[in-house]
């Protein structure tokens, strides 16, 4: 080795250094476990909807039907198959984007979803903003006043929690549609066609789909933030003279935001069951009312699609939350 030459410290790899990326780590680790899940998932729905009672080829035909024509629409749609060929057929399909055509309409399900799909990220969409802004700010305001309002937000929470989404649907549509008259009872119109009643469309259905979220978000956040400002460097931050607004939006609710984040994931996933239900009692035609129509005309590619679909749509909601929980969490960062 010669000497009075200073070794220098080898350069990490472009490409190792990205891979060693937190943010690049949990998008790759979401990514590849999608693969396997949307198998299991489709697996599973293709098995369960074949077990319940009712047949395609009955429904489509009618109780007038000859047993011959019965017979030959079964051949003709694969139904006669046994269901791992009914299911490989789909799969073969499936993997190159086609998701087949309707046994009814003769739509595509790709079209039928994607006509749809706005409806449905509507609701989504404004329940989750409505959630995060009222449930965030309630539990601030009751963390940091205390007394009765923090017994006033662990009420709303737990109402919030025991009055089902359609139940509460259905009384804001007495009330604010009917006796009231303030807002359409059922019905949506496309944002194209006029903002302003597409937003009156969605007033109701929205806030019937967040009240849960805001009681989870105002019970969370309000007990973060408790935790938060009880803590010892908080106090020592107060003593050296911190102002306390600055405590309170800087350090408790940078603090409590992780939590926020991990309940906001958890009730958009929670939210695709419950535009299913709420889409039906507003009549708003999004996924969940074709999914309830298509179960009960048993019309497998149709539900097929939209179990994709949503399943996809969980996959970027976990990635998602992963993504921002990464970013707000320094640990993670650092590891």
């Amino acid at each position: 080795m010669t000497e009075g030459v200073i070794a220098r410290p080898e350069r990490d790899n472009p490409l190792a250094a990205l891979i060693r990326m937190p943010l690049l780590r949990a998008t790759v680790r979401r990514v590849l476990m999608a693969v396997p899940l949307l198998f299991v998932i489709s697996v599973l729905s293709f098995v369960l909807v074949s077990l319940t009672p009712g047949d395609t080829a009955q429904a489509i035909l009618g109780t007038q039907a000859t047993q011959e024509q019965y017979e030959a629409l079964r051949s003709s749609l694969g139904l006669d198959l046994p269901l791992y060929e009914q299911y490989w057929r789909w799969l073969s399909h499936a993997v190159t984007g086609d998701l087949g055509s309707s046994l009814f309409s003769g739509e595509t399900v790709t079209n039928a979803i994607l006509t749809r799909l706005p409806v449905t990220l509507s609701l989504m969409f404004g329940a989750l903003l409505v959630s995060l802004v009222a449930g965030v700010a309630l539990g601030v305001f009751s963390a940091v006043r205390g007394g009765v309002l923090g017994r006033l937000v662990d009420g709303i929470a737990l109402v919030g929690f025991a009055l089902p989404g359609f139940w509460v649907g259905a009384m804001l549509i007495v009330v604010f549609a009917v006796a009231l008259r303030w807002l359409p009872p059922t019905g949506y119109v496309d944002f194209a066609e006029s903002p302003q009643d597409w937003l009156r469309s969605l007033v109701l259905p929205v806030f019937a789909l967040a009240l849960s979220g805001i009681a989870a978000l105002a019970k969370q956040t309000r007990e973060s933030m408790l935790d938060v400002l009880n803590s010892e460097y908080i106090r020592m931050a107060r003593a050296n003279g911190v102002k306390y607004r600055s405590i309170v939006f800087v350090n408790a609710l940078k603090n409590a935001s992780v939590r926020v984040v991990t309940i906001l994931g958890l009730q958009a996933v929670a939210l695709l069951g419950g535009t299913v239900v709420v889409e039906n009692v507003f009549a708003l035609p999004g996924l969940g009312s074709l999914a309830v129509n298509s179960t009960a005309q048993h019309d497998l590619p149709v539900i097929q699609g939209i179990v994709v679909y949503f399943t996809i749509l969980v996959v970027v909601i976990n990635l998602l939350v992963d993504l921002a929980y990464t970013w707000l969490n320094p640990k993670v960062r650092t590891s």
